[in-house]
């Protein structure tokens, strides 16, 4: 069914494929890395095996992906880099477990499934239709084949197909709906005192030796780190002057060689069939769908037939119509008999691996060819042959870089100078902490390697994506260096403050909490512990007002009894810390849930379901994580 598009297929458009995988399956063929025998395994999936090379590629898309989404915003200390790296190994080892245990239950995704999938996403088409050739230019410039896109889209499909499974029948009790509405509903009537940091920072003092002792305690925390600015040489496609028009002549030889797959709208058929499944009997199935052909020749309604008599779900309650059908589309003998009808006629039975058809054709759309003087044919062939004069022209520029680049590997100059280039530079940077090409991994590595460092020598082309070439070489150089004393001070005297003063907001706390249960006014004492009383009253669950710690810490603490209010405590973000004060908890009978919190509810039941069912699923094939990728070679984020 997809030959026609393997066919047809050849091109440009841009590198948007990742949107089409979704997390946690975006990590497909690692089985096909074939890493050679000095590379360690980091995890062994049943039967394969995750080597640390294929965790370094992984984690340096994921890193890419993440400074491409957030450009200028980008910033490398953003993250925790180890809980990226867990997430990373997660996701293959999920992938991996998913694929095996999908195949060995039998999950598969047909062609004709795989056809819809592909044919639905905007990318692949022109003018609203799937288009063979975006199809393929799309899957050309992501670095794709057609058979490896595929072939890992249809593992998706299967991997989906086994989610939806448990997740689809997920579903929650009336009284579980109950419990939650009252729960969702409840208020609780709270009063609670603050006691902040900052409050307490003049009631501290620090001395100048318990700084300098300080100091001597952690001075590995006080290192400044290797850092160094760049200087280098861009070779950029979208960079690259414009090209002169080409003439008419050209332009002709260009639309000859394009007209079949860009210019021509292939013959369409809008067709309507009837299915018969083989079922136990296919002699039976023979016989009945023979009968079905009796009666369509004595003049019954091929709509009504297909409606009561059509195994084919997707079809057979609309009268059996397929809607408007090109080559490629459907299987072999059931797109040779459609294609060799006459409009309205119909067809003789047709036995395909899908049971026996009846098919009939309802109106034909000819195949149409846009001439070459029409306008927007002109453009678009413009537009053709400037970007493959370009890509040309990047291409050869491209290997002449890297043989200059060889040639004269301790200056950039004369690069620069044969190819019209400029040497910039980058600001100074941290390991992983740059800007710009800075920021991108292999730039990252190339710059913090040897060669570049200790030797002085230029970098190797680095391909950045999104036909980007680079060649670095260091600029200037600061190894890492112990900081001293008189630079951090500030510093240090700083967090022995924020110390002290949370050990005092915690004695505080806990005194006034002392107070408050032995009686004491709530007001009374917070006012002479200098903390600040705030009087939200009755708060629910989803309140956005009150701090989330101090919600969350209200929602934990037992109901108030025979009058006496509950206490509690919350540890605030900033440092400081709240005592509260419950006084009344509400909980309505009528309460009801909404649609959108009921299916919250059927959501929250349905992450439940899957994630025990993986844990199972994790049991059978068997998952082993043999050495963390952070105790092996550091990916590239970390040079």
């Amino acid at each position: 069914m997809l030959q026609q598009i393997r066919d047809r297929t050849s091109g440009l458009i841009a590198g948007f494929i990742v949107a089409l995988i979704a997390i946690p399956f975006a990590f497909f063929g690692i089985e096909s890395l074939a890493p050679g025998g000095g590379d360690p395994v980091v995890a062994e999936v049943g039967d394969q095996k995750i080597h640390e090379s294929q965790f370094r590629r992984q984690y340096d898309q994921r890193y890419q992906q993440l400074v491409q989404l957030m450009g200028e915003n980008f910033r490398a200390d953003m993250f925790d880099q180890e809980r990226m790296r867990a997430a990373v190994l997660r996701d293959m080892t999920q992938e991996t477990m998913l694929r095996q245990y999908t195949e060995d239950r039998g999950y598969r995704a047909d062609d004709a499934t795989l056809f819809n999938v592909i044919s639905a996403e905007s990318a692949f088409q022109r003018d609203g239709e799937f288009d063979g050739q975006a199809y393929r230019d799309a899957l050309q410039r992501a670095g794709f084949t057609v058979e490896r896109y595929e072939s890992q889209l249809r593992d998706n499909i299967e991997m989906n197909q086994m989610r939806e499974a448990v997740v689809d029948t997920a579903f929650s009790t009336p009284v579980e709906r109950t419990l939650a509405a009252k729960l969702q509903a409840q208020e609780r009537t709270l009063q609670y005192a603050v006691f902040e940091v900052a409050r307490y920072r003049d009631r501290v003092s620090v001395t100048d030796e318990q700084v300098e002792a300080r100091y001597e305690q952690t001075k590995a925390r006080y290192m400044a780190p290797e850092r160094l600015r760049l200087a280098y040489v861009e070779l950029a496609l979208d960079k690259l002057p414009d090209v002169e028009p080409p003439s008419e002549d050209v332009l002709k030889v260009l639309y000859e060689g394009e007209k079949a797959g860009r210019f021509t709208t292939p013959e369409e058929r809008s067709a309507r069939h009837i299915l018969v499944g083989f079922g136990a009997d296919k002699d039976a199935a023979k016989q009945k769908i023979e009968d079905l052909a009796k009666q369509l020749a004595d003049g019954a309604d091929f709509a009504e037939l297909a409606r009561e008599h059509s195994e084919d779900p997707g079809s057979s309650q609309a009268g059996g119509d397929l809607g408007w059908v090109r080559r490629g589309q459907m299987v072999k003998g059931f797109e040779d008999a459609l294609f060799a009808l006459d409009e309205g006629q119909t067809s003789a039975p047709v036995e395909t691996e899908f049971g026996w058809h009846l098919i009939r054709l309802d109106e034909l759309k000819p195949a149409t060819v846009r001439a070459f003087d029409e306008e927007g044919v002109q453009q678009s062939l413009k537009e053709l042959f400037a970007d493959r004069e370009r890509q040309q022209r990047f291409q050869e520029m491209s290997e002449r870089l890297e043989q200059l680049a060889f040639e004269n590997p301790g200056a950039l100059e004369p690069v620069a100078q044969a190819l019209e280039l400029q040497v910039q530079t980058t600001d100074w940077f941290e390991r992983g902490k740059g800007s710009g090409i800075a920021a991108e991994p292999k730039v990252v590595e190339a710059a913090f390697s040897r060669e570049v460092i200790e030797d002085g020598e230029n970098s190797q082309p680095l391909s950045l994506g999104g036909n980007r070439i680079v060649v670095v070489r260091k600029a200037e150089h600061e190894p890492p260096r112990q900081k001293a004393l008189d630079e951090v001070a500030g510093q240090v005297r700083a967090e022995l403050v924020d110390e002290a003063a949370r050990k005092l907001i915690e004695q505080e706390a806990q005194e006034v909490l002392n107070a408050v249960r032995g009686g004491t006014d709530f007001q009374e004492i917070v006012s002479a512990k200098n903390g600040e009383l705030r009087n939200p009253g009755k708060i629910r669950r989803d309140n956005e007002e009150v701090e989330a710690a101090v919600v969350a810490a209200a929602f934990r603490l037992p109901h108030p009894q025979d009058g006496t209010p509950s206490t509690g405590e919350a540890q605030l973000d900033n440092g400081g810390r709240a005592v509260l004060l419950l006084s009344a908890v509400d909980t309505p009978e009528d309460a009801r849930l909404n649609e959108v919190q009921q299916r919250r509810l059927r959501d929250l039941a349905a992450g439940a379901q899957f994630g025990a069912y993986m844990e199972e699923i994790e049991t059978r094939v068997g998952v082993e994580i043999r050495e963390r990728p952070d105790d092996a070679e550091t990916p590239p984020i970390d040079g």
